[in-house]
């Protein structure tokens, strides 16, 4: 079974998926072709949620610490009021 298309982008091509888990969480990768170049989707079933991801946005992952990360996982499914801020 394959995730939904939910991209604005349009019209795509997916090449292999590869599901990674843990008990802490679930997603499927795969590499996929738009009008724009290809991307990474990385899709999380269980929430069903998605996002499309170009070569330059995976580099910049390598740029964070992994104090960045943690920092995500403060507040996985984002905060809870409408204001956020980042503090460098």
């Amino acid at each position: 079974m394959t995730a939904p298309d939910r991209s604005p982008s349009g019209s795509r091509a997916r090449t292999g998926e590869i599901a990674l888990a843990n008990e802490f969480g679930m997603v499927v990768v795969s590499k996929i072709r738009t009008h724009n170049g290809e991307r990474l989707r990385i899709h999380a079933p269980q929430l069903d949620r998605a996002i499309d991801l170009c070569p330059l946005e995976l580099e910049s992952l390598t740029w964070q610490r992994p104090e960045t990360f943690s920092r995500f996982l403060e507040t996985p499914y984002g905060t809870t009021s409408e204001e956020t801020t980042w503090e460098h």
